[in-house]
């Protein structure tokens, strides 16, 4: 820059428009992280269930535990679950996933296993961060069961009331 002086605002704009750069491209705010294999790893968390997810690019494959979603989570509405992360994507069938899981019962392992896909997810692909987030399903579900207090039946319920 010059060095001349600068009075008002009117002559700052003006230097503002000599020295402005080119755009650079908008870059990801995130870098990709993948490991040697070619693998994005991310843990994802509901209720008590805690699933360690891998993914890479493939044909869609999904392993939970060794096992094949179709044998693992019986139920088509948690394979749903599953797939939510992909659909919002758009990314259906092109990525292979691998994840163990433990802790809880089906519907948090499904949770959790659809947590760490959606985490590994915008590892591998940055720029599927805001559409993901927007989805909501890069927050962890932190609703747990209540835990039973005493001088009742369960966490709310009272004891049969008797007059006499």
């Amino acid at each position: 820059m010059s060095d001349t002086t600068l009075n008002d605002l009117a002559d700052l704009g003006a230097a503002a428009d000599v020295t402005a750069t080119p755009a650079a491209p908008a870059a990801p705010l995130r870098e990709k992280e993948v490991d040697a294999q070619g693998r994005a790893y991310a843990t994802g968390r509901r209720k008590d269930a805690v699933a360690r997810v891998w993914i890479k690019p493939g044909s869609g494959k999904v392993i939970i535990n060794g096992r094949d979603q179709e044998v693992y989570f019986a139920r088509p509405t948690l394979r749903l679950v599953i797939d939510q992360p992909f659909q919002v994507a758009e990314r259906a069938g092109q990525y292979d996933v691998i994840a163990t899981v433990k802790g809880g019962g089906l519907s948090g392992q499904a949770g959790a296993v659809k947590h760490g896909i959606a985490q590994a997810l915008t590892k591998f692909e940055p720029v599927l961060r805001g559409v993901v987030k927007a989805a909501g399903f890069l927050t962890r579900d932190s609703r747990a069961v209540e835990r039973k207090k005493y001088g009742r039946a369960k966490a709310r319920k009272s004891f049969q009331f008797s007059k006499r």
